[in-house]
C-alpha cells in the first residue's frame, strides 16, 4: 500500500476518487480501529497517508517530525514517509483558506462562530487567526480549552457574522441532524459546513431558507487533497485542478 486515507469509518469518503484524479497513484481507504492504527503506524509500510476522524491528534506521537503548521495547530491530516521517517502536515488549514477565498467569505475583523473543538476545528481556528478574525467563539459539547457551551452561544453570541461547522453532525447517513439552530443568528451572512456528503446538510438548508449564503466542504476537501498530493510527490499541482475535479464530482454524484 503506497497512499491512502486512515480513519475509523470511511464509507462516505470521496478521497479515493479525488486523489486518483489529482495524481497518477492508487489511493486506498483504510478503516482501522485504534489498535489496528497502532500496528499500521509502527510498521510504516506506506509512502503517504491522509488522516481523518477521529485520528488527527492520535497519530502525532508516532511521527518523527511535524511541519510548522501542524505543530502550531496540534493536529495532523497528512503523513509522508521519507526514508522511514514519518513527517506530519496539516493541509486542512490551506484547504479552508482556499474555500474562504474562492467563495469570497470575509472573516478579517469579523466575529466567527466555530462549532466543534476536535482536530478539524484546530486547523480552522489557526486559519481564522492568520486571516485576522476579530473574535473566534468556539462552541462544543466538551468544554475544554477555550470552548463555550451551546447554551452560552445561544445566549450571548448570536451576532456572529460567519458560522463554521467542524463537527460530523449532519453527515451521511445522519442527514436529519444539525449542530446549530440558526433561528436568532440575524447577523450571519455565511455558513461554512465542512461536511460534503450530503452536499446540502440540514444546517445549510436552514441557512439557505434564511437567505444566508451556505458553503459545503467539497472545495476544502479537494484543496487540502491537492496540497497533500504535493507533499506526497514533492511536486506542484495547479489550483485550477480543484474546480475541474469539483465539477466532475458533482456530475458524478
Amino acid at each position: 500500500m503506497e497512499y491512502g486515507l486512515l480513519g475509523e469509518k470511511l464509507g462516505h469518503s470521496y478521497s479515493k476518487i479525488i486523489h486518483e484524479k489529482l495524481a497518477n497513484y492508487e489511493y486506498n481507504l483504510i478503516e482501522l480501529s485504534k489498535d489496528e492504527l497502532d500496528t499500521f503506524l509502527k510498521e510504516r509500510n506506506f509512502k503517504g497517508v491522509n488522516v481523518t476522524i477521529p485520528y488527527k491528534t492520535t497519530v502525532i506521537p508516532y511521527l518523527d517530525e511535524l511541519d510548522d503548521s501542524a505543530r502550531k495547530i496540534g493536529a495532523v491530516n497528512t503523513i509522508v514517509n521519507k526514508a522511514g521517517k514519518l513527517k506530519g502536515y496539516n493541509t486542512d488549514y490551506y484547504g479552508f483558506i482556499y474555500t474562504l477565498d474562492h467563495h469570497k467569505v470575509k472573516v478579517k475583523d469579523e466575529k466567527i462562530i466555530v462549532i466543534g473543538n476536535g482536530g478539524a476545528a484546530k486547523a480552522i481556528i489557526a486559519a481564522l487567526e492568520a486571516l485576522q478574525a476579530r473574535e473566534i467563539i468556539v462552541v462544543g459539547r466538551t468544554l475544554r480549552d477555550r470552548t463555550i457551551s451551546y447554551e452560552e452561544c445561544y445566549k450571548n453570541h448570536t451576532n456572529g457574522k460567519v458560522i463554521v461547522n467542524c463537527t460530523p453532525v449532519g453527515m451521511y447517513p445522519n442527514i436529519d441532524e444539525s449542530p446549530l439552530n440558526l433561528e436568532n443568528f440575524s447577523s450571519c451572512t455565511h455558513v461554512v459546513d465542512l461536511i460534503y456528503n450530503p452536499g446540502e446538510t440540514k444546517l445549510l438548508k436552514e441557512a439557505r431558507e434564511k437567505g444566508i449564503i451556505g458553503v459545503n466542504g467539497l472545495d476544502m476537501l479537494i484543496a487540502q487533497a491537492k496540497v497533500a498530493a504535493e507533499y506526497f510527490l514533492d511536486t506542484k499541482i495547479d489550483n485550477s485542478k480543484i474546480q475541474t475535479i469539483k465539477e466532475e464530482l458533482m456530475h458524478h454524484f
